[in-house]
């Protein structure tokens, strides 16, 4: 073919990024699926037990400062909302209810990130109004930022 009777390429052949799933996001996912196997595996045996243990193994992989601030969060949540049974989702620390996740903690080296974040999802029974915040972002805990998040956590877990 001459070069007058090529055909032209399109700008989405040559100039296209793909621009989808970090390879963060693609760890995440996998963590999950990974997760979803074991408590299938698991079947009836104690899953609270196991839940904890991953959950304290997973902080203990953690950075220092993710570690410290995962282990605190872990204890407050422990002696405010007991009900919640510790599991991993998505491979981060997350405390659930009947199954269902209601908060959960994500660290700052998980996405690459400046700060740790402390969030929950619509399990929570945190409803104020028509608007309220689901996520705190973390950089250390307070004495009273430890009182808030007790207090989130009851609140949270009914």
């Amino acid at each position: 073919m001459s070069a007058a009777k090529q055909p032209a390429k399109t700008t989405t052949e040559t100039d296209k990024k793909y621009e989808g799933f970090t390879d963060e996001e693609r760890g995440a996912m996998k963590e999950r699926s990974q997760e979803l196997k074991a408590t299938a595996r698991r079947g009836s045996r104690s899953a609270k037990a196991d839940g904890e243990s991953e959950v304290l193994a997973k902080l203990a992989e953690m950075s220092e400062a993710d570690r410290s601030t995962g282990e605190r969060l872990h204890a407050i949540i422990k002696a405010n909302a007991p009900s919640l049974s510790p599991k991993l989702w998505y491979g981060m620390p997350a405390y659930a209810r009947d199954g269902k996740i209601v908060c959960f903690f994500q660290p700052a080296q998980k996405f690459k990130t400046r700060y740790s974040t402390f969030g929950f999802n619509d399990e929570a029974h945190l409803d104020d109004g028509t608007m309220w915040p689901t996520a705190f972002a973390l950089t250390t805990l307070t004495a009273e930022d430890e009182t808030r998040i007790g207090e989130l956590v009851k609140r949270a877990a009914g």
